[in-house]
């Protein structure tokens, strides 16, 4: 079992956000509606996401399925606020995502969401430890990083004990392999102990035995802990694991 909920561990400095995203007593954490999505490939206009209706319940594993190409990972960075819509609203927590500045959705990102990615995205020069405390570290300022530096430094190299990466907090990305670095890119994502995580295709560049690790890992953050997750995958053996799984198919999604 995963003990990895750190509740209290980052003290964020306080600012107009942390108000606006005080959590409520509504089922729903993560809402959209009406999204819509284009991008211009030459003359071409692609439609991606044409009005996309979609309710994120706290505490649900949500996994949306679709084909390659069929905007799933538009969709996720959307609800992450990576991106902005053509068209339509993302709320979090009643709040709308698009209607704050890009330093506040940033600060959002940052306190309330975890991001797991297909390709791990670690930076090859830190190590493990200080790829799992890059978040962190964009979160803090240099005065309170400086105070707190050993305290999330003990925090990180428990929460990579936990995830099985104990022997491995000094070794760098490629000394790793695909299932580590995924694992180290799960912790990055939780060090700030995130509302909602997202992931994107998280089992997509690994086989199948070490894929099948990675969702025991989601599953153990999701049964024990209470974790949020919406994942978007085209595997429908990897969406079984879900709770809910709904498929993304000519821009629309519809129950699987």
């Amino acid at each position: 079992m995963l003990d990895i909920r750190c509740r209290g561990l980052i003290q964020h400095p306080a600012s107009s956000i942390q108000y606006r995203f005080a959590m409520t007593t509504q089922d729903s954490i993560l809402k959209a509606t009406s999204l819509h999505k284009h991008y211009q490939m030459g003359r071409e206009d692609l439609h991606v996401l044409r009005g996309v209706d979609i309710s994120v319940r706290a505490g649900e594993w949500l996994c949306i399925l679709g084909a390659s190409g069929s905007g799933k990972s538009t969709l996720l960075h959307l609800l992450g606020g990576l991106d902005t819509p053509d068209r339509g609203d993302v709320l979090f927590n009643e709040q709308d995502l698009f209607s704050l500045s890009s330093a506040e959705r940033d600060r959002f990102r940052n306190r309330h969401v975890g991001f797991v990615f297909q390709f791990y995205h670690l930076l090859p020069e830190l190590n493990v430890v200080e790829n799992t405390l890059i978040s962190a570290m964009v979160g803090a300022s240099l005065g309170a990083w400086t105070r707190r530096r050993g305290e999330l430094r003990e925090r990180a190299v428990a929460l990579l004990d936990q995830l099985g990466l104990g022997e491995r907090v000094r070794h760098r990305p490629n000394e790793l392999s695909g299932g580590e670095r995924q694992r180290v890119a799960i912790a990055r994502a939780l060090i700030n102990q995130p509302d909602v995580l997202l992931a994107d295709e998280p089992t997509g560049n690994l086989d199948r035995k070490t894929g099948a690790t990675i969702l025991d890992v989601l599953a153990d953050l999701h049964r024990d802990h209470g974790q949020t997750i919406v994942m978007v995958t085209h595997d429908q053996s990897v969406a079984d694991r879900a709770d809910r799984v709904l498929t993304l198919e000519l821009g629309k999604l519809q129950k699987s």
